[in-house]
């Protein structure tokens, strides 16, 4: 095996999105940003795919800003590179860089002078194509404003200079926007609110200096997003500006700021245009050097049945071929935790905002809308919700607007915990404390056009009451099944419906052998999920038509009442309402037995046992049990450890079983299968093998050796003598973080060589070789191993918290493997698959 010869392919990402409002923004560079746990997520929209995840951050990120922003994408069009700023909820801020030229990503600095708490917005404006204005809030009662002067020829420095920090008191300010004032005054405004119900105006020249120039009463509970258009020309050719205003009231305001001057010169054109029910409240004057502007109310926005948290102005398109002549759209976009979306524009005739445009999502699990986003053309807009997802819609419509929905990326949005292949690596399965199991799996019709593999969410099986910890596939023929564990004493078995099997034979239709064990006689179609959303009844195909019958005079939903799945064979990668309702696995069994929550999860290769552990701080609780496949008889409880059995796994002959504990201690069982439904096992090694918690444990696929990684930051590895006892083989140098996930994948069975993947709670993974010789010594074996480490995986590529799981999907065809894919979990809500080329 060639160890120069080892490359490896990021192949998929799927990530939600943090819950909290201003955490997803998109750029002129037409990419959105948001914040996955403590890592910065970018995807490409017309991709449907994350690109990648930029690690720095300690903490979880609150909020994104590209520089330049869709609002100034009619600015770009010479910048090379682009910009994003990133907060976390310890305060800190980071700048990264965007090469667009090879779209490689760089970390450029971190702000200094951070904020005491978390930052709860960033906002940026372009004064020109160099000097960036950007202002930061935070929960600390601070906001901060920097003049950032991006480098003018490739390979320059940014430089940051510090203006000021306002201090807004104990009622913290969480939307902020900027804006320069009209009549190129050198001035610059600041709008902000928060948690008084008042927008507070700030005016300063760009050097700093601001002062509080006025604030705007009328919302009467906490604001939650501002948003300053262009200014915009009017007929006379003076121009003002408009800043609109949202809030837990339900209410959104447009203000407007027109020079005092431009006022009464303009009284006979100007006056006659707004004499309406749209005719402005004038309101206080704000003083910028020797310019005023009267602001007035310019409309209240009345539609949303929720608090609003997002507001914002269409971006600008560009009238003029030098791009600096720009159209402010009269257009406002709103987002509304009654989960719709509103686009807002003046009525031609009689100038009154009128809601033109509702999307939203209806299904009974979502639970509104944290933000809404404009594209840099104004042709779609993107909101996430409060299920960490994503929902984008695109104008299609030629003569008429046609707002349809589009796929998107999609992943968990809490740490995933486990993930496990279908037996022959059709798809991918994870869970999650999101409560939440889903499936992952490679669109081949989509990839036969495109020329690579789309992975995308096609089901998610199981939306519990619970958090999630761990899952296994059950392996062996008959139809898809896998049993998970959640904080519960209970395990569930779920069995594939109908439903996902046509839509599975239709996503891996392209590929050349379909698995032989597809059930036509599969008589359910799929499931519907309990009041108390913790069981999943069966929906059968016979009975399927009466469903719709019988919700006609159900009435609105409620909490009493559910609404019935429909279970559909999709043609499609599925939209977020079709996957979190309809693409549900009914469960077939539950497993008593267990005194705590669920911690661990294994099947051995024939599909015959299953293997569990739970939350353990005595001896009794700490057994692992046994259960039969197929009858689901508890058929033996297995007693070694004292704490926690933190990972279990079969050998490849099913005849050993490992465990590894909180307790530091491995244990080896010997499994004999002596009747139908008669096991017996026995103890045959146990051993304190790391000076702290083993996480992780792996078999050789091709014998008796096995890995264990610990908090030490070491992995060992072991072999099983001829069922006696076992023997250290050797341990690999230390590394830079605690072990947390091992997975040993086989490569060639007759020189015994293989590949150890090790991850590590920094989220790093590094792939190392293991070459296990066996030599005759008389009667025994004495089998030796040698390792070398072939790739440190980029820290782009890695994950940017600790590593839950690894997984090596099982090689399809015998003999040597090219190429083979790795998915990997992780604290960071990724789910993760790599492709590993073999030289």
């Amino acid at each position: 095996m060639s160890v120069d010869g080892i490359g490896v392919e990021r192949v998929f990402i799927g990530a939600g999105c943090n819950r909290i409002v201003n955490n997803v923004s998109w750029g002129a560079c037409d990419l959105v940003a948001f914040g996955a746990e403590n890592g910065v997520a970018i995807f490409c929209p017309k991709a449907a795919r994350i690109l990648t995840t930029l690690p720095g951050h300690k903490a979880s990120v609150n909020c994104t800003h590209w520089i330049p922003s869709s609002k100034f994408a009619f600015k770009e069009k010479q910048l090379e590179r682009h910009y994003l700023l990133s907060g976390d909820a310890d305060g800190v801020i980071l700048l990264w860089e965007l090469s667009l030229a090879d779209k490689k990503w760089r970390h450029v600095l971190q702000v200094p002078q951070p904020h005491k708490k978390g930052v709860t917005c960033i906002t940026g404006i372009m004064v020109s194509e160099t000097d960036v204005i950007f202002a930061s809030t935070s929960s600390d009662g601070t906001i901060n404003v920097w003049e950032l002067i991006l480098p003018s020829t490739i390979g320059g420095d940014c430089k940051l200079s510090f203006l000021e920090s306002i201090f807004v008191g104990s009622k913290s300010m969480v939307a902020v926007s900027l804006s320069e004032l009209p009549g190129n005054t050198g001035h610059v405004v600041l709008a902000t609110g928060g948690l008084d119900n008042k927008v507070h105006l700030y005016c300063g020249e760009r050097t700093g200096k601001f002062v509080h120039a006025c604030e705007l009463k009328g919302h009467t509970d906490w604001i939650r997003s501002l948003d300053f258009s262009l200014p915009i020309c009017t007929n006379d050719g003076t121009s003002s500006l408009l800043l609109v205003s949202s809030s837990q009231d339900k209410g959104i305001r447009i203000w407007k700021m027109a020079s005092c001057s431009s006022q009464s010169n303009s009284k006979g054109t100007f006056r006659e245009e707004k004499i309406s029910l749209a005719s402005y409240i004038e309101g206080p004057v704000l003083v910028a050097g020797s310019s005023s502007y009267q602001i007035s109310l310019e409309s209240l926005l009345i539609g949303h049945e929720d608090w609003v948290y997002s507001v914002e102005w269409q971006p600008p398109s560009v009238t003029s071929a030098n791009g600096f002549a720009y159209h402010q759209p009269q257009s406002i976009l709103s987002a509304s935790m009654d989960k719709t979306m509103m686009i807002w524009q003046p009525e031609r005739t009689t100038g009154i905002w009128m809601n033109v445009v509702t999307v939203g999502e209806l299904s009974h699990c979502a639970l509104g809308f944290y933000g809404g986003h404009w594209s840099p053309n104004g042709d779609s807009i993107l909101a996430h919700g409060y299920g960490g997802s994503f929902h984008l819609w695109k104008n299609v419509g030629i003569e008429y607007d046609n707002w349809q929905p589009q796929k998107v990326p999609s992943g968990h949005y809490a740490a995933v915990n486990d993930i496990a292949w279908a037996r022959s690596g059709e798809y991918l399965l994870s869970v999650s404390a999101d409560q939440t199991t889903r499936i992952f799996a490679s669109w081949q019709n989509e990839a036969s056009l495109g020329g690579s593999d789309c992975w995308h969410e096609i089901a998610r099986p199981q939306v519990h009451g619970h958090d999630i910890n761990c899952v296994t596939i059950i392996h062996g023929k008959g139809n898809h099944r896998f049993v998970s564990g959640a904080d519960e004493k209970v395990a569930r078995v779920f069995e594939a419906p109908l439903s996902f099997l046509k839509t599975l034979n239709h996503a891996i239709s392209q590929k050349s052998s379909f698995p032989e064990d597809f059930q036509i006689d599969v008589q359910i179609l799929g499931a519907n999920m309990s009041a108390l959303g913790l069981s999943q009844k069966p929906i059968y195909v016979h009975s399927s038509h009466e469903s719709p019958e019988r919700n006609v005079n159900d009435g609105l939903d409620t909490l009493e009442t559910i609404p019935d799945a429909v279970p559909v064979v999709l043609t499609e990668p599925p939209i977020e309402e079709k996957l979190a309702w309809h693409t549900l696995w009914p469960e077939s069994h539950k497993l008593y037995g267990h005194g705590n929550e669920l911690f661990s999860l294994c099947c051995d290769q024939g599909g015959k046992l299953v293997a569990s552990s739970c939350k353990a701080q005595s001896a009794k609780v700490a057994e692992i049990w046994l259960w039969q496949v197929g009858s689901w008889k508890a058929v033996g409880r297995l007693q070694s450890h004292s704490l926690t059995v933190t990972q279990i796994e079969f050998s490849h002959d099913d005849n050993l079983l490992l465990s590894v504990s909180r307790d530091r201690q491995f244990s080896v069982f010997a499994i004999k299968r002596t009747g139908v439904d008669e096991v017996s096992h026995q103890l045959i090694a146990r051993q304190e093998a790391h000076k702290r918690i083993i996480w992780a444990c792996s078999w050789n696929p091709f014998g008796h050796e096995f890995a264990t990684g610990s908090r030490d930051k070491t992995v060992k590895i072991w072999a099983v003598d001829k069922g006696s006892s076992v023997k250290q083989l050797m341990t690999l140098p230390q590394f830079t973080s605690s072990v947390t996930a091992l997975s040993w994948f086989a490569l060639d069975h007759q020189r015994n060589n293989g590949f150890l993947a090790v991850g590590m709670e920094s989220g790093l993974i590094e792939l190392w070789s293991l070459s296990v010789t066996r030599t005759e010594d008389g009667s025994t074996t004495v089998p030796g191993v040698t390792a070398a480490l072939v790739r440190r995986l980029d820290p782009f590529m890695c994950h940017v918290s600790s590593v839950q799981r690894l997984a090596w999907r099982k090689s399809q065809a015998s003999g040597d493997c090219k190429s083979i894919l790795l998915a990997s979990c992780g604290v960071d809500h990724c789910v993760r698959i790599f492709e590993v080329n073999v030289a």
